[in-house]
């Protein structure tokens, strides 16, 4: 390990600092909020900045079945992501990966979807058309796919009629042009009225710089004029129903110490809530209990599911209630597995504990829910009687500290220095007879904080070993208790830092 990792570390055993310079002892010093495992390691912050940028954007692929999509997937991640295939609906979920645009050092997430319109022979029809909703409602440009060979279908229609209420770009992708005279053919799509129309071949490898440029130009920008003052907190309260999410909103509605207000959510079946506590503002978003997929029979728990799914994909901070009396269920762990899905910070809230005080010691609990959702181990547990309002309050301080958490940049520098101890103290695996290597790491995003590792052959890195890189960022980053994604991506030959990381030298 490096002396200015070592140096970090005995920073911290001597003052128990957390990531927002705080004390340990006192972020933690109710009984009642419970860190994470890995919290007597957390780092100092003297590395790392509090920088509120937007995320990676987010660029979707959609169409009707069989136009191209997982083929112009792979063709601009420029590696065989996706299977493809002639047989309709053979991409379910979702599938994403990173893409630099050109040397500029930006980076867009791409996402693969399911075709749209397709009754999948096994009954998942509405699970795949649940996915393409998801990516949509999340992309800052939409990629429609439509066929030159086959023409107009009624199904490209149908696609396009869904989205006409989307507010976003459009660029609309004119697949299978694999010559020159096809073009010609691509006029008919103009009666879409959606998006300037790009004529590409997978195949011929026919205008791929073309098509990234029209969707760089229409990626959000971020400049400092944007940021005008600190966002407010968007807070999540989610969970099956009877757990008392509604109580514990109506706590926080009664607190002397709270300033309430309605205001208009972003749908017409959500109503967000403002508060004010200590002089700092945040949204808390109220849901409805859900139920179990069988048990969904009417349109109000259809709709009821769908806006908690939205919510949680609004929010930056999730509050995953459970109740104390009752154990975990299949609810529960659709609802985490959806907040892992979208990356978001999330605390286990242990709601009604009153009616266990005395009976039942925290430990219990939290081994419990360890169990139950083992790869959330960096989730912190709560304990709170919601309609008390007890441990109310460091539950939310505890929130914005993860919020935060997730908007931390830290340095290309310590990252590397992370990376070269990771890999000098468990080097990866060989792999074709020949030792993978690592050129360099850095942080394109935050929300969640997102890095790219620059590596010899992405392929090379087992998921074992990609877990361990992931666990060592999380053991050394001040963002310990918030979702990390990580890219392993292919240096590219122009690429200036063309030599692995070196050891650190004593001058």
């Amino acid at each position: 390990m490096s002396a200015g990792l070592t140096n970090a570390r005995q920073f911290l055993r001597d003052r128990r600092l957390d990531p927002l310079g705080r004390s340990a002892e006192s972020v933690y010093a109710s009984p009642l909020i419970t860190p994470p495992r890995w919290s007597d390691r957390i780092r100092a912050p003297s590395a790392s900045t509090f920088c509120p940028i937007m995320p990676v954007p987010q660029v979707a692929i959609v169409g009707r079945p069989n136009v191209g999509k997982s083929s112009l997937f792979n063709w601009l991640a420029r590696r065989r992501l996706a299977i493809v295939d002639d047989f309709e609906g053979v991409t379910r979920d979702r599938m994403t990966t990173l893409i630099e645009v050109g040397e500029t050092e930006k980076f867009f997430e791409l996402v693969d979807t399911g075709g749209m319109g397709i009754e999948d022979p096994d009954d998942l029809t509405a699970d795949v058309q649940r996915q393409i909703e998801a990516a949509i409602a999340s992309a800052d440009v939409i990629l429609l796919v439509v066929d030159i060979q086959t023409g107009l279908m009624p199904l490209d229609e149908m696609v396009t009629e869904r989205l006409r209420a989307v507010q976003r770009p459009v660029i609309l992708v004119a697949n299978k042009a694999d010559q020159e005279h096809l073009d010609t053919h691509a006029e008919e799509f103009h009666r879409l009225g959606r998006g300037h129309l790009v004529c590409v071949s997978t195949t011929q490898n026919r205008n791929r710089d073309k098509l990234l440029e029209l969707i760089q130009d229409r990626l959000p920008e971020y400049g400092d004029d944007d940021v005008v003052e600190t966002p407010q907190m968007k807070v999540a309260i989610v969970g099956r129903r009877n757990v008392g999410k509604s109580t514990f909103v109506n706590t926080l509605s009664e607190s002397d110490r709270m300033i309430v207000s309605e205001v208009a959510g972003t749908t017409r079946d959500s109503v967000d809530v403002l508060f004010e506590m200590d002089g700092q503002s945040f949204i808390a978003i109220d849901t409805p209990g859900l139920r179990k997929r069988k048990s969904v029979r009417t349109d109000l728990d259809f709709y009821g599911t769908h806006r908690a799914q939205r919510s949680i994909r609004r929010a930056d901070v999730v509050l995953m209630f459970f109740d104390a009396m009752e154990k975990t269920s299949k609810v529960d762990k659709q609802l985490v597995g959806y907040i892992m899905e979208h990356h978001k910070p999330c605390i286990f809230v242990v709601n009604k504990w009153d009616l266990l005080k005395g009976q039942l010691p925290t430990d219990r609990w939290v081994k419990y829910l360890r169990g139950q959702f083992p790869t959330l181990a960096y989730a912190p547990i709560a304990f709170i009687t919601g309609e008390t309002g007890k441990n109310v309050k460091t539950l939310l301080n505890h929130a914005t500290m993860l919020y935060k958490q997730s908007m931390h940049r830290v340095s290309t520098g310590l990252l590397n220095r992370i990376i070269r101890d990771a890999v000098t103290a468990h080097p990866p695996a060989m792999y074709q007879n020949r030792r993978p290597k690592i050129y360099y790491a850095t942080q394109v995003s935050t929300q969640p904080p997102t890095i790219v590792l620059m590596c010899s052959d992405p392929k090379a890195f087992g998921k074992d070993y990609q877990r361990y890189l992931l666990n060592t960022f999380r053991d050394h980053l001040p963002f310990g208790e918030v979702p990390i994604k990580m890219y392993l991506n292919k240096r590219a030959r122009n690429d200036e830092k063309s030599e692995a990381l070196p050891k650190e030298g004593g001058g």
